[in-house]
């Protein structure tokens, strides 16, 4: 019998040996062997649990893209159909090929509603505000045609002054042998308030019974084609401190002829004054006594006229230096006045016009020197076709508005 652990006959059975066990340190190893043995042991763990964990994370991912076929799924057979352009909070955001599809517009349904609507409602759907923005332009555009109308009207009103008289004009006027314009002697001065003479500056009561021509001359003015050539002249004996000296009234008669708003205005006159020769008219200032001899007086009113036997336009100082009460006090306007309405005679208007317009300006040829009312010049023509009531305002020119 041998001794444990040996291999003869006489012992006993070697017992089988177990697995090995897992690398670890063992008593009696080495330092370095333990060591070794450690770290081995430390890898396979790692390894274990990087396996573990991809595992998981292939688990996720697995879920996840099941979860998104899902909901592909629903979106496509309008499971979560929305109900507004926005994707349910459970879709993802992903683009249209046509950006105007919006699947919470319902345009079916629209158009049955607005195939149920009227024309205006339909008008009004399609343009919005614009559907009341037309009309109330409209009305606007009908008030402003209104307003010019009846701007153009009240204009028309103020233009019954100008005068158009072609059907009354006397074009033979020259062979008259009276003066045109003189009161009538049935009219006594009582019968004139307006007429009478304003208080103002010293004037000639009687000059020389002679004229002398002002020297001087101008080219053609106005377009039309009847020209009427004129002198200007001045009384002998009329002091010329007293309406400004010659230079100085023939300066205003030019400028008042030449003016638009003169007979010039309407394209039928032209004038030209000239020095020498034998004009068509004279215009004349003269000293009152002088005008009585030419206009009459009759009535005791200083006047004025046109004299056609001389070709004479006769300007009473008395009314160039005072003017006349009419006026107010507007003595170059009336200046004016007495300028056109007497070369107004002179060149054919040989009647005289009452107001047209209550309120208007006052016609040229009305005689403004007794008065703009009808109801005072009535008296001086009582068979003139006027409503008495009427009133104007004084007017100095033929043509106002050009």
């Amino acid at each position: 019998m041998t001794g444990a652990g040996g291999s003869g006959p006489t012992g006993t059975r070697r017992a089988p040996r177990d697995a090995p066990a897992a690398p670890g340190p063992q008593q009696g190893d080495p330092p370095r062997r333990r060591r070794a043995r450690t770290d081995t042991a430390a890898g396979g763990r790692d390894h274990a649990e990087q396996a573990r964990r991809s595992a998981e994370r292939a688990q996720r991912a697995a879920r996840r893209e099941a979860e998104a076929d899902a909901r592909l799924a629903n979106q496509r057979t309008d499971v979560h159909q929305p109900t507004s352009g926005r994707p349910a909070p459970d879709q993802p955001l992903r683009a249209r090929w046509d950006p105007t599809e919006d699947p919470g517009r319902q345009r079916t349904d629209r158009d049955k509603d607005r195939k149920k609507q009227s024309a205006i409602g339909r008008f009004v759907s399609t343009y919005g505000w614009r559907a009341y923005a037309i009309p109330v332009l409209a009305v606007l555009t009908v008030i402003m045609v209104v307003l010019t109308v009846q701007s153009h009207g009240e204009n028309k009103n103020n233009g019954a002054a100008e005068s158009d008289p072609d059907d009354v004009r006397n074009t033979d006027v020259n062979n008259v042998s009276t003066a045109i314009g003189a009161p009538p002697a049935q009219v006594q001065a009582e019968q004139l308030p307006a007429g009478a003479l304003p208080n103002g500056g010293p004037f000639t009561a009687k000059g020389a019974e002679g004229y002398h021509v002002v020297p001087g001359s101008t080219p053609r003015v106005g377009t039309g084609g009847q020209e009427f050539t004129y002198t200007v002249e001045v009384e002998n004996g009329v002091a010329s401190g007293d309406y400004g000296g010659d230079p100085t009234y023939a300066k205003f008669v030019d400028t008042t002829l030449a003016n638009p708003k003169s007979w010039v205005g309407d394209g039928k006159f032209s004038f030209r004054r000239i020095d020498t020769g034998e004009p068509d008219f004279r215009v004349t200032l003269t000293s009152p006594d002088t005008t009585r001899e030419l206009c009459g007086y009759e009535i005791q009113l200083e006047s004025s006229c046109y004299y056609p036997p001389e070709s004479r336009v006769t300007l009473n100082e008395a009314r160039w230096v005072r003017g006349a009460s009419s006026y107010q006090g507007d003595d170059l306007g009336y200046r004016q006045y007495l300028i056109n309405h007497e070369v107004g005679h002179a060149i054919g208007f040989v009647n005289h016009e009452p107001c047209k317009v209550n309120g208007a300006l006052a016609p040229i040829m009305m005689q403004q020197t007794f008065g703009t009312a009808n109801s005072e010049i009535m008296a001086l023509d009582p068979d003139m076709k006027a409503n008495r009531s009427y009133v104007c305002t004084p007017n100095p020119w033929p043509f106002p508005d050009r």
